[in-house]
C-alpha cells in the first residue's frame, strides 16, 4: 500500500511536471511555455526562479537582490565570465521544474528542497542550507495544537508543487482525516499573510522564512515540525552538460570555505531570531503612534546623508524609542542617543532637540561608514559602521584585528560577530590596542537595528530626493 502510494505521489508530480508537454495542442499556453527556450549559440548562462525573500526580488533601489540572485551572479562571474546571466521568473514553485524540464533555463535556483520525488526528476547540486519545515499559525485565533490531530478540522493550506505537500501526504497515511488545500499560482509567503490576518488557520514554512516573516507579524507562531529537516540545492535536468554541474559543487564547496556563503546567510538571515514577538508588538505600535511626527526629520537627515531614513528611524527606535527625553545614566540624550562629545563634534547644543539630533546622527553615522574602509562591501561596510556607532570605530577595528588573526574574515560583519563578543575575554582584549569592550553590545544592537529597518521596509514607502544631495553631504 506504502508503495502504491508513493507511486501515486511520483505520478502526480511527474503530471504537474509535464502536463503542457503532453497536452501542448489542447489547452492554451503556460507562462512556462511562453518563455523563450535556451539558446545554444548565447553565451549566457539561464536561472529559473521565483519572487520572494529568499529567492529574488526587487530591494529598494529597483536593483534584483536575494540570497538565490547573488548566489547565481557569483557563480557564473567565477566559472563562466564571459557569460551573459538571465533570469527567468515563474510565478510559483510549482513551475521551477517543468521550466527545466522544457529547456527554459540551465539551473533552478529556487530555494528547492532535496525530495525524493524531485529526485527522479531532475539533478541536484550540492546542498548549500539547511531548512526545517515547519507549521504555522495564529496565535491570537488558534491555540498552540499539541500533536498533528489537534489540526484536523482546520483550514491548512499549501502551495501547489511544494515538499509540503509530500511531508503532509506521509502524515496522512496515519491520520486519514488529515486534509489540506495545494493552492495554485500563490507562494509560501502569501499563505503566511493570510494566516496572520486571519484568513487561514495553517500553514507551512521553511524555518528561515517562517523566521524572517515573525518580524512583521508578531501573531504568527510556530507550532511543530512537519517532516526532518531537509537540504536546499540547485537543479538541473538530467540531460544537461554534467560539467556544468561539477562546476556548481565546486562552487558551492569553495565558498563554504572560504565564507562567502556563511556571509551570504548571515546577510539575509542573521538578524532574523534577534526580536520577540513583544519587541515587533511595541515597535508596530509605535512606528504608528510616534513615528509620524519625525518622518519629516528622517527624511530631510536623508536627504543630507543620502542614508535610507528607514535605517536611521531603526536606529533611532534601537537608541531611543522614540523618546526624544531618553537620557542614560552615562548622560547620552535624545532620539539619537548622542553623547557629548559627539554632540559637540556635530555641532549640536541641544540634544534633546529633534531637529538638531536626528540630522546630527545621521551625519555621524555617515562619518563612521567613511571611517570604515572602503575596499569592505556593502551592507558590511554599514553594519560596522553601526557597530561603531554603538561601542566606536576603536573596538571595531581591534575586532578586525584579532578576526585577521584567527584567519576569519576582517571584511565580513558576519566573521567581525564573532570576534567582538571575544573583546571582553582578556585572552584577547589584553593584546589588542584598545583594550576590553562589552563585544556583545553592539552585534545586539546591529542586528536589531536590521531587524527594524526590514519591517519598516516592509510598511514605509523610501524617500527618493529630486536630486543628489548624496554627493552634496561630501563636499
Amino acid at each position: 500500500m506504502i508503495a502504491l502510494l508513493q507511486n501515486k505521489q511520483l505520478l502526480r508530480l511527474f503530471t504537474l511536471a509535464l502536463l503542457s508537454v503532453c497536452f501542448i495542442g489542447c489547452k492554451p499556453k503556460s507562462d512556462v511555455d511562453r518563455t523563450p527556450a535556451i539558446d545554444a549559440k548565447k553565451k549566457e548562462i539561464v536561472f529559473v526562479t521565483h519572487n520572494g525573500p529568499t529567492t529574488y526580488y526587487l530591494n529598494n533601489d529597483n536593483q534584483p537582490a536575494g540570497i538565490e540572485y547573488d548566489l547565481a551572479t557569483q557563480f557564473v562571474n567565477d566559472y563562466y565570465p564571459d557569460y551573459k546571466i538571465r533570469f527567468v521568473l515563474v510565478n510559483s514553485i510549482s513551475e521551477v521544474i517543468p521550466s527545466l524540464l522544457k529547456g527554459k533555463a540551465h539551473i533552478a535556483a529556487a530555494s528547492l528542497s532535496v525530495t525524493h520525488l524531485r529526485e527522479h526528476l531532475v539533478l541536484f547540486s550540492t546542498p548549500y542550507q539547511e531548512t526545517q519545515q515547519q507549521l504555522i499559525f495564529n496565535n491570537e485565533i488558534n491555540k498552540e495544537p499539541d500533536n498533528i490531530t489537534d489540526i484536523i478540522g482546520k483550514t491548512l493550506a499549501v502551495p501547489e508543487g511544494t515538499s509540503y505537500e509530500e511531508h503532509l501526504a506521509v502524515l496522512q497515511k496515519k491520520h486519514n482525516a488529515l486534509k489540506w488545500q495545494s493552492i495554485k499560482r500563490t507562494n509560501t509567503e502569501s499563505l503566511i499573510e493570510e494566516v496572520a490576518d486571519g484568513l487561514l488557520d495553517y500553514t507551512v514554512a521553511d524555518s528561515h522564512l517562517a523566521a524572517l516573516m515573525q518580524n512583521y507579524h508578531p501573531n504568527l507562531s510556530i507550532a511543530m515540525p512537519i517532516g526532518p529537516a531537509e537540504k536546499i540545492a540547485w537543479a538541473m535536468s538530467k540531460n544537461s552538460d554534467r560539467q556544468m554541474l561539477a562546476n556548481i559543487n565546486k562552487f558551492f564547496e569553495k565558498i563554504k570555505k572560504d565564507g562567502t556563503l556563511r556571509n551570504l546567510l548571515d546577510r539575509y538571515y542573521g538578524h532574523n531570531k534577534r526580536l520577540n514577538s513583544s519587541d515587533i508588538t511595541t515597535f508596530l505600535e509605535r512606528s504608528n503612534s510616534l513615528l509620524p511626527k519625525y518622518v519629516h526629520l528622517f527624511k530631510q537627515a536623508q536627504d543630507i546623508t543620502g542614508i535610507d531614513w528607514r535605517l536611521l528611524a531603526a536606529v533611532s527606535y534601537r537608541e531611543s524609542h522614540w523618546d526624544t527625553y531618553n537620557t542614560s545614566p552615562t548622560n547620552v540624550r535624545g532620539l539619537m542617543m548622542l553623547t557629548e562629545g559627539t554632540a559637540d563634534l556635530m555641532g549640536v547644543t541641544d540634544r534633546l532637540d529633534p531637529k538638531q539630533s536626528i540630522p546630527a546622527g545621521a551625519k555621524y553615522l555617515l562619518k563612521l561608514i567613511d571611517t570604515v574602509p572602503e575596499r569592505i562591501p556593502e551592507p558590511d561596510r554599514t553594519y560596522m559602521a553601526l557597530a561603531s556607532y554603538n561601542i566606536g570605530y576603536a573596538h571595531v577595528e581591534d575586532a578586525r584585528v584579532l578576526a585577521k588573526r584567527l584567519k576569519l574574515n576582517p571584511d565580513s560583519w558576519a566573521d567581525i560577530k564573532k570576534t567582538l563578543v571575544l573583546l571582553k575575554n582578556p585572552e584577547y582584549y589584553t593584546t589588542l590596542k584598545y583594550g576590553y569592550a562589552s563585544g556583545g553590545a553592539p552585534v545586539i544592537f546591529v542586528e536589531s537595528v536590521r531587524s527594524y529597518q526590514r519591517i519598516l521596509e516592509k510598511h514605509q514607502p523610501s524617500h527618493n530626493p529630486e536630486f543628489d544631495t548624496f554627493k552634496i553631504a561630501r563636499n
